[in-house]
C-alpha cells in the first residue's frame, strides 16, 4: 500500500462561489488566494494518478458515504447542493466534495473527537485500500479568534497554528500525531482529527514525502492551512 500524494484544504462554506453570489466583498482577494491554493492542491492528487482517492472530514461519527452521497449549505442560506439524494454529508465533505467532483472519490467521515490513536489506525486502513491512495483531508485550524474575542491577540491558538503550519510544510506525520486532541475544544478546532487520519496513512504507507505549504492564514478569524504532500517510496 502507498500514499501517492495529499492534499490539505478548508472547509468554510465561502470557498464555494454560491455561498458569497459572486459579488465582490472586502475579503475577495484574499478569498480568491484562498480558492486558487486549494485548487492547486487538489490537482497534485489527481496527477498524481492513485487507485483511490479518499475525502476524509471531521464528522458526527467515524463513517463511509456512498460516493453520491449529496450534501448541502441550506443551514447557511445557501442555495447549493451536491450529490443526489437528501443531503447527509457533514460541512467538511461538502466542501470536499466540490473542491474534488470525481464521483470515483470515496467519502469518509471521522468523528471529531476520535482519539489520535484510532485516527491513525483509521488512516492505515485507509492506505490499505487500494495499491496507491491520495488523500484530500478537510479541515480548519482554531477559531477561537472568530467566536471569543476578534481581533485580539491569542498566543495558545498562534502556538497551535504554528505546529500545524510546521508539520505540514515538512510533510511530517509524526509531527501530526502529536497535535493534542484535548485541545480541541478550547482552541474550536475542526480539522484535528482529518489531520490526523492522514498521518497515520502516510506512516503506514512507506514513502517519503516532500510538502508544499501553500497557505497559512486567518482571514476571518479562522485558522485555515492548505498544504500538498507528494510521496515516493523508499527504497
Amino acid at each position: 500500500m502507498t500514499l501517492t500524494a495529499a492534499a490539505v484544504c478548508p472547509h468554510p462554506p465561502l470557498l464555494i462561489p454560491a455561498a458569497t453570489g459572486g459579488a465582490a466583498g472586502p475579503g475577495d482577494a484574499e478569498l480568491t488566494s484562498l480558492r486558487h491554493a486549494c485548487a492547486a492542491a487538489v490537482s497534485v492528487l489527481t496527477d498524481s494518478f492513485p487507485d483511490l482517492i479518499v475525502i476524509v472530514g471531521g464528522d458526527q461519527h467515524t463513517r463511509r458515504y456512498h460516493p453520491d452521497a449529496a450534501g448541502t449549505l441550506a443551514s447557511f442560506g445557501v442555495p447549493f447542493s451536491t450529490g443526489r439524494g437528501a443531503p447527509v454529508l457533514p460541512l467538511s465533505l461538502t466542501v470536499g466534495r466540490w473542491l474534488l467532483p470525481d464521483p470515483r472519490a470515496e467519502l469518509q467521515g471521522v468523528a471529531s473527537d476520535l482519539s489520535p490513536a484510532a485516527c491513525r489506525d483509521l488512516g492505515k486502513q485507509i492506505a490499505g485500500r487500494a495499491p496507491a491512495v491520495a488523500i484530500l483531508a478537510m479541515g480548519d485550524g482554531p477559531a477561537r479568534r472568530a467566536r471569543q474575542a476578534p481581533g485580539a491577540p491569542d498566543p495558545e491558538a498562534d502556538g497551535y497554528d504554528e505546529q500545524v503550519a510546521t508539520a505540514l510544510a515538512g510533510a511530517g506525520p509524526a509531527d501530526l500525531a502529536d497535535l493534542d486532541h484535548a485541545r480541541d475544544a478550547s482552541l474550536f478546532v475542526a480539522g484535528r482529527a482529518a489531520w490526523q487520519v492522514l498521518a497515520g496513512a502516510a506512516a503506514a504507507s512507506g514513502s517519503a514525502f516532500t510538502g508544499d505549504l501553500r497557505y497559512s492564514a486567518c482571514p476571518f478569524e479562522v485558522s485555515y492551512f492548505v498544504a500538498s504532500w507528494s510521496g515516493t517510496p523508499c527504497t
